[in-house]
C-alpha cells in the first residue's frame, strides 16, 4: 500500500560547547579553549521512488547527532553529520509547529527541515588586553525540533481518472512500463501507479466514487494525486448502462474538491468499445460531443485505436518539450 501522508518528529543536533583550558606548554601563557563543534542538520531530498514515505511505516523520529564539545590547545569539536531523507518528488513539507511549507518538486533538490546548533566559542575567543585569563564559554545553541507533515501530491503530465473498473489500469500498463493490477472488480487498484511514455508521466488514479470529495471511500487520498496533473484523461467504460451520468459523477467529485479542475485540459476516452455494435458507440461519441470535443474510442484489443491514442500522446510529447503544458 502507497504510504502518502505521514506526521514524524524531527530533531536536529545540539551545537556542542566551548571549552575553558590553558596553554599546557611550558614558558607559554594564555587561553587555548576551542569551539565546539556544530550540531547535524536534517535535510530533504528528491528522489524519484513513489514509495519513499513507507520508510516512515515505523519510524516516526529522525535525530541527527549533538557536535563535539571543544577541547583545549585549540581543538575544535568534530561538527557532526548532516541527515538527509529521501522524499519522493511532489512531497509537500508541512511544519507543524511554525506552519511553514516547502516543496521538494525535483529529483536530488535539497531542501533543509531542522538545522543544527551552532557551536559554542571556547574562552580563547574572549580573549583581550584586559582579560588575558578568560573563563568565559558558550553553550551550543540547541538544534531546532519540529513536527512535521509529509504529504505527497503526484507530479505527473496526464492522471487517468474514472470510475472502478474504467479499464485505468490495463490502458496504462498498455502504453508505458507500468506494472499495475488489473482484474474485473471494483477497486482493483488501491494505490495510484506511474508509467512513462516517451518524456510523459502518467499517473492512474485509483477508481472514484460518488462521495469522494467527502472522503467516502479512499476518496481525499485519490484526489490529491489528480490535483496536480496538468491533463486529465477521463475514462468511461462503455459497459457502462449510463455513461453520461458515470463522466458527470466524476466531475462533480473533481470540481467538489478543487475548483482548478473547471481549468484543466480535459480528454474523455470511451474504452471497452470492443463491447459495443458501431451504431451504438456512434450514439455514445453524439451524446459526449455535446460536453467535450474532445474524445478517442479504444479498446485494448484493437491495435489502431490504441496507436490513435499514441498519435495523441506523441503530439502531446512535443508540446511539453516546447513548455507548452
Amino acid at each position: 500500500m502507497l504510504i502518502d501522508d505521514v506526521t514524524i518528529k524531527v530533531k536536529a543536533g545540539n551545537g556542542g560547547d566551548g571549552a575553558v583550558a590553558f596553554n599546557k606548554n611550558m614558558m607559554e601563557l594564555g587561553p587555548t579553549g576551542a569551539r565546539g563543534g556544530n550540531g547535524g542538520s536534517i535535510y530533504g531530498i528528491g528522489v524519484s521512488e513513489l514509495d519513499a514515505l513507507r520508510q516512515f511505516r515505523y519510524i516516526k523520529e529522525i535525530t541527527a547527532k549533538n557536535g563535539q564539545a571543544g577541547r583545549g590547545q585549540f581543538i575544535d569539536g568534530s561538527a557532526s553529520d548532516d541527515i538527509f531523507i529521501k522524499l519522493p518528488i511532489g512531497t509537500i513539507i508541512h511544519n507543524l509547529d511554525n506552519e511553514t511549507t516547502s516543496e521538494i518538486i525535483k529529483v536530488n533538490e535539497k531542501v533543509l527541515i531542522a538545522k543544527g546548533g551552532i557551536g559554542g566559542r571556547g574562552n580563547f575567543h574572549f580573549r583581550s588586553s584586559t582579560n588575558t585569563s578568560p573563563k568565559q564559554f558558550e553553550e551550543g545553541k540547541l538544534g531546532e525540533e519540529f513536527n512535521i507533515r509529509l504529504e505527497l501530491k503526484l507530479i505527473a503530465d496526464i492522471g487517468l481518472v474514472g470510475l472502478p473498473n474504467a479499464g485505468k489500469s490495463s490502458l496504462i500498463n498498455e502504453i508505458t512500463n507500468a506494472k499495475s493490477k488489473v482484474a474485473n472488480y471494483p477497486f482493483t487498484t488501491l494505490e495510484p501507479h506511474l508509467g512513462v511514455f516517451e518524456n510523459l508521466i502518467i499517473a492512474d488514479i485509483p477508481g472514484l466514487i460518488e462521495g469522494a470529495s467527502s472522503n467516502k471511500g479512499l476518496g481525499i487520498k485519490f484526489l490529491r494525486h489528480v490535483e496536480r496533473t496538468k491533463i486529465i484523461f477521463h475514462l468511461i467504460s462503455c459497459e457502462n448502462e449510463k455513461p453520461i451520468s458515470a463522466y458527470r459523477q466524476i466531475r462533480k467529485e473533481l470540481e467538489k474538491y478543487n475548483k482548478i479542475f473547471k481549468t484543466k485540459t480535459e480528454y474523455i476516452i470511451l474504452t471497452k468499445t470492443d463491447t459495443l455494435d458501431k451504431k451504438h458507440l456512434e450514439k455514445i461519441k453524439k451524446q459526449f460531443s455535446k460536453i467535450n470535443d474532445n474524445i478517442i474510442c479504444i479498446s485494448i484489443y484493437d491495435y489502431d485505436s490504441i496507436e490513435n491514442l499514441k498519435k495523441l500522446l506523441y503530439k502531446l510529447n512535443t508540446k511539453k518539450q516546447k513548455g507548452q503544458i
